[in-house]
């Protein structure tokens, strides 16, 4: 698996987080994972149980950090869809050394035009921008 696709996956998994509470995120990564269609290497499902959880732990530093950067915007008025990857992104660029700045802020923008609106990679890639 890529690391595109598992960025993915760690981004279908955080956006579990709009619809369950943070103490369900464990029963959920079980149905995550059971539900999964394609077979999973071990390495992979643990990559992105760690790096979701990661991101999960820290969402209220991450909308925070967020918050400060898009200017008009807060996150409780955003597309979940945008919220959440910019989530990935913002965690990305702060959190994670294995990648590059520019990575996180061009895979989040095709992130965006996968599975967001219109308006959503010029918007993600807005927001990330002020965090190069």
């Amino acid at each position: 698996m890529s690391r595109r696709e598992l960025r993915e996956q760690i981004f279908k998994f955080v956006f579990r987080i709009e619809f369950n509470d943070k103490s369900e995120m464990s029963e959920q990564e079980k149905f995550f994972f059971e539900d999964y269609e394609l077979e999973l290497k071990e390495e992979h499902a643990k990559h992105i149980s760690y790096k979701s959880g990661q991101i999960i732990d820290k969402l209220e530093e991450l909308d925070e950090q967020i918050n400060q950067k898009a200017k008009g915007w807060k996150t409780e008025r955003m597309n979940k869809v945008d919220l959440t990857i910019l989530r990935v992104a913002v965690y990305e660029i702060l959190f994670d050394e294995d990648v590059p700045t520019g990575v996180a802020i061009n895979e989040a923008v095709e992130l965006a035009k996968k599975f967001g609106t219109e308006e959503s990679a010029g918007f993600v890639n807005g927001v990330l921008a002020k965090f190069a």
